[in-house]
């Protein structure tokens, strides 16, 4: 759901064109320090004596970007010179790069210096330089810790120290002052968050997306510096505490950032009492998620486990003491935890480890590039192997992985590898990959973010990454665009094709579009809207995108208030109050009923749904509805005509009818159901929809809704399906049912609006059906993607009937349709599932590379004919194919059809009462165009296939015989080579000369062509296509005489000698004909009859 885009905006710190050189104190200052026995591990913590500031700041100088101090003010080159990249004593490669937990700030490091950035406007806050004696002291540094606050930052060091920094912080300053050459009006340099849009002429800053804030000022300053002598394998700093895996001996420590109330500041656990983790080993690798509360551990033997910190300690004692005294076992219990990943040999190793707490899935990266992904189903070890990504490249070509992240929505994993990088959906569908550049050319340009990555972190909310090369001092970072889905589960967002960018969105434009228009792969078919500056200067990241379902309106919400915009139009309305926009926060989605925006929002601690009309100004004092509720909202949808369904963190499904009435609109609740005891966690719920019977759909009570709905809800990675019965006493009770696991996205259809192609249907809405229609033989269809192929079942009733109370059998199996893209939407009315791709491209008079977005289409019709088949439907078959028979490429839906079937069925022979093949032939002799999709098929399968296949037809004479009747002598021509490979065809075949003389009767002289060839190939001496010839009155002896002596042949008389002899084709092994080796030209004018692209 990911797609890189453009070229990467590149970053550097150096000294190039600084106004001044820095300046590097001393650090190793006498000190005082206190060490703590009791720990296993001899831990020494030495302080730098806190009595006053200018003794920390001595330590190791601080250059802050502020406060009178001496400022060093490194330059921001789009593309420095390369003499830059080079590591010297006070600037070198960027060897860590950690992110806050909030995004908005982000640090490196180098061996020698420290340096602070901000992520919007991407700058240079301050950066800390090491001394030459500060580094023979401690050693350079090799890995950077971030608190998730961003409060204090951790250095550590080769030789085994931990240097810490705190952050200081005003929220009113800022700094880089804007300078105007040409301007006479002054510039504050201190500028307010709020009130930078209410600024005027000279005072104005035109800042970008996410930099209304301006550049902070901080101060960074030295806290202490912590000596592990059973020196470091891995640290991890959380918000209470740091956590120290040693190597001799192997323990874990955890190290407060305070002390408690009895002044303890650290707890130590040897790796040789925890008796869940394998002896011998050390830990090489910690990984923590706040939101699971869920800690990855990988080991140096290759294991990987699942750990969570025991609860902590009661204050006033320590917990080795306690336990003496109560005469338990003293060794300190601080970790739980479970292997998941233990490999059977070195290649399967554990390397790299990530968590996504949106789907509980554990991704853990292996020596050999392979990524095994694990799903936590709880915290006491049920975590088994959910699906393994392999590379389309082997080891070496790729090298080791470097960098494994999932992004914040979990919707994408990103692998950094020695030699490129690779992306996957969240359930493994290969998105985009570098290993495909030209590595050539990428060197020569210095591309280090294409041929490897040494480290690299996500931007927030999902709008670009940030990578880091090998022995590079350069920050690059690349946006993405992915799917509205991702930040609004809507089925109007699924059915148009919406993509969010870091500043706008792109809508599919194809579905407006004739039917070979919209299979083009041009990215003009991508409608590209930029959202406005003056929202996303304070709103910045956008945090959801929803479409209306007749594709007229969209409406985009960031970190306050929202706005929205009409697509005929191109206009956009924000807010003017800028404290009414900063007064809510939409959480639990957005959707639109007709010109009607519904908003799920959260105002100080009010919970509301929020009725906005396109057509009046974006201020409170318009809005048409407000609906109070009690619980914070998950999320809301749409569903029929006038329906809504609101899920709160409650475990309540909210059931309204929005009512239109002459002044305004309201909402009216009609019913609510309690999923107490069925749903465990409200807030895993990523989608919801619910299934009427037909009956109560068209003439029900809107109150008796919630009694008959069938509920289908997303939770996770898994499709649930809850049915409601009663029981003896008549109380209403749901039957659960899981349909497929791994599930990215579903579309229910019948909440759609859709175009069908029949001319027969009843148009409305300019061709607009709404999806509750069942005329259409998919119109009450469920499509769901596994990550890797896409599941259909063809009619949801069929579904209800089956898992129903009554007769109790198992889901049926869907339709399975393989893609080697990712699917966004299923276009229903054109038979094809739509999908995009980026393409890198690499030109030779552009010294950089980019990504530019291509659309993908596959026809969908073949699979689902051929599931019905295989189900012996017929029937259901027929009945679809009737909606599609409009369609220019519908011959060659079932030409596929015939020839998958066929290549399958000639390399397994399945016995004959489960053959298929027998079914198609069937089936497609119900067409029309039944005696060209033969040819076709003939055409494009080998020959020792034919046999297979015409054992199920009429006799290839038959064929021919009528497709001459009918007139298609292109496809008649194609039996004859049937006919010629069967030995059926002598040399002075009547079927040819019959043939030649139609196509010669309907002047087609390509044809002619193309059988005269065919005929010199059956003889080199000319003698048959003479014969011929005379045959068909086109004799050469007919030639008229010119005065001067020479013939000359009349345009539709043959001069044999001029027929090019093609070689005479040979025979495969075992006597047949090869497919290649039949003469070309005949076969190449059959092939263009029907022939369409999917």
């Amino acid at each position: 759901m990911y797609w890189p885009l453009s070229a990467p905006q590149i970053y550097a710190a150096n000294n190039v064109g600084s106004s001044g050189t820095p300046t590097t104190f001393e650090d190793d200052v006498t000190s005082s320090s206190y060490s703590h026995p009791q720990e296993e591990d001899s831990l020494e913590v030495r302080e730098r004596a806190s009595a006053n500031d200018n003794d920390q700041a001595n330590s190791i100088h601080t250059i802050p970007t502020g406060g009178g101090k001496q400022i060093e003010e490194p330059t921001l080159p789009t593309e420095p010179p390369k003499s830059t990249h080079q590591e010297t004593e006070h600037n070198g490669a960027i060897i860590g790069l950690r992110m806050s937990r909030s995004g908005h700030m982000f640090a490196t490091i180098t061996t020698n210096r420290l340096t602070l950035w901000q992520t919007r406007p991407t700058a240079v806050l301050a950066v800390v330089v090491r001394s030459i004696r500060s580094l023979k002291t401690y050693g350079p540094n090799v890995s950077l810790l971030l608190r998730p606050d961003s409060a204090i930052f951790v250095v550590q060091t080769s030789l085994g120290y931990l240097i810490t920094y705190s952050l200081a912080t005003d929220p009113t300053a800022r700094v880089y002052k804007p300078q105007f050459i040409n301007s006479s009006t002054g510039h504050s340099r201190r500028q307010s968050i709020n009130s930078l849009r209410s600024q005027v002429g000279g005072e104005r800053v035109l800042w970008g997306a996410g930099e209304g804030g301006g550049v902070r000022e901080v101060s960074v300053r030295f806290r202490m510096v912590i000596r592990v002598d059973a020196g470091i394998c891995r640290a991890l700093a959380l918000d209470d505490e740091l956590v120290v895996a040693t190597q001799k001996p192997a323990a874990v420590q955890c190290i407060r950032w305070t002390p408690d109330n009895t002044g303890n500041q650290t707890h130590t656990e040897l790796l040789s009492r925890m008796n869940w983790i394998s002896k011998k080993s050390s830990i090489c690798e910690m990984v923590y998620d706040r939101a699971m509360n869920l800690s990855a551990w990988l080991t140096s033997d290759g294991k990987a486990y699942a750990v969570q910190r025991q609860s902590k300690p009661l204050p006033g004692r320590d917990p080795s003491q306690r336990a003496m005294l109560e005469g338990r076992d003293t060794s300190q219990k601080l970790f739980q935890g479970y292997c998941f990943h233990d490999p059977t040999s070195d290649e399967e190793n554990a390397v790299k480890t990530a968590i996504n707490a949106k789907f509980s899935l554990l991704a853990v990266g292996c020596a050999n590039g392979h990524i095994y992904v694990y799903t936590a189903r709880d915290y006491v070890g049920s975590i088994p192997l959910s699906h393994k990504i392999k590379l389309d490249v082997s080891s070496s070509s790729s090298g080791l992985i470097t960098f494994l992240n999932y992004s914040p929505d979990g919707y994408c994993l990103f692998a950094g590898f020695e030699r490129g990088w690779m992306t996957w959906s969240v359930f493994g569908q290969p998105i985009e990959s570098s290993f495909t550049c030209d590595r050539k050319n990428a060197e020569s340009h210095d591309e280090t973010w294409l041929t490897g990555l040494r480290d690299g972190a996500w931007l927030p909310g999902g709008s670009g990454i940030m990578l880091m090369g090998p022995n590079d001092d350069r920050i690059w970072i690349l946006e993405m665009a992915r799917s509205s889905v991702t930040t609004c589960f809507s089925s109007s967002n699924i059915s148009r094709s919406l993509l969010q960018t870091n500043s706008g969105f792109m809508l599919y434009r194809g579905s407006e579009l004739s039917t070979f228009d919209a299979l083009s792969a041009e990215s003009s078919l991508w409608h590209t809207v930029q959202i406005p500056s003056s929202y996303l200067v304070d709103q910045w990241p956008i945090r959801c995108v929803v479409i209306s379902s007749d594709g007229r309106y969209v409406a985009v919400a960031g970190r306050r208030g929202l706005a929205h915009y009409s697509v005929n139009s191109g206009r956009w309305k924000t807010f003017v109050n800028e404290n009414m926009e900063n007064d809510f926060v939409v959480k639990g989605g957005m959707c639109w009923h007709q010109h009607i925006l519904i908003a799920a929002v959260e105002s100080g601690d009010r919970f509301e749904l929020r009725l906005y009309s396109r057509e009046l100004a974006l201020d409170n004092s318009m809005l048409l509805h407000i609906e109070e509720l009690r619980a914070p909202i998950v999320l809301i949808s749409s569903s029929g005509e006038d329906s809504l369904l609101v899920y709160t963190y409650d475990n309540v499904l909210y059931h309204y009818i929005i009512t239109l009435t002459s002044e305004t609109v309201v909402l009216i609740q009609v019913g609510q159901i309690g999923f107490h005891g069925i749903v465990r966690a409200p807030a895993r719920v990523r989608a919801m929809s619910w299934v009427l019977p037909d009956d109560q759909l068209q003439d029900g009570d809107p109150s008796k809704d919630v009694t008959v709905a069938s509920v289908l809800f997303l939770i996770d990675g898994k499709l649930v399906l809850l049915q409601p019965s009663t029981t003896a006493t008549g109380e209403l009770k749901y039957e659960m049912r899981v349909m497929m696991q791994n599930v990215e996205f579903y579309a229910l259809t019948r909440d759609q609006p859709i175009a069908l192609p029949s001319e027969t249907l009843n148009y409305q809405n300019n061709g607009q059906v709404h999806g509750n229609t069942t005329s259409h033989g998919l119109g009450d269809s469920l499509w769901v993607f596994d990550g890797n192929k896409m599941r259909v079942w063809t009619d949801i009733q069929d579904v209800l009937r089956a898992t129903s109370a009554d007769f109790g059998r198992d889901i049926p199996e869907p339709a399975t349709i393989l893609v080697d893209f990712y699917p966004l939407s299923v276009q229903l009315e054109k038979g094809i599932l739509l999908g995009a791709e980026s393409e890198l491209i690499q030109r030779r008079d552009a010294n950089f590379s980019f990504f530019k977005l291509t659309t993908r289409t596959h026809l969908f019709l073949p699979s689902v004919l051929r599931h019905q088949l295989a189900q012996y439907d017929s029937s259901a078959a027929l009945h679809l194919s009737h909606h599609y028979q409009q369609l220019p490429y519908f011959a060659h839906a079932l030409e596929i059809l015939l020839h998958d079937v066929l290549d399958e069925e000639v390399d397994k022979v399945p016995a004959k009462e489960t053959a298929l093949l027998p079914s198609v032939v069937a089936f497609l002799s119900s067409f029309p165009q039944y005696l060209d999709i033969v040819v076709q098929c003939t055409r494009k399968t080998e020959v020792r296939s034919w046999k297979t296949l015409f054992a199920y037809l009429p006799p290839p004479q038959e064929l021919f015989e009528e497709s001459l009747q009918k007139g298609l002598l292109k496809t008649a021509g194609g039996y004859l080579l049937v006919l010629h490979t069967f030995d059926e065809l002598g040399s002075k075949s009547k079927h040819l000369v019959r043939l030649l003389s139609k196509a010669k009767d309907a002047q087609d002289w390509e044809l002619c062509k193309e059988l005269a060839r065919f005929l010199m190939a059956l003889d080199e001496t000319g003698a048959t296509l003479r014969s011929a010839l005379e045959d068909v009155d086109l004799s050469t002896s007919r030639s008229r005489r010119e005065p001067n002596g020479l013939t000359e042949s009349p345009s539709s008389t043959f001069n044999v000698t001029e027929v090019k002899m093609p070689l005479r084709f040979r025979s495969s092994e075992g006597g047949t004909p090869s497919h290649q080796s039949i003469p070309g030209g005949l076969s190449e004018s059959v092939a263009d009859q029907g022939k369409a692209s999917d």
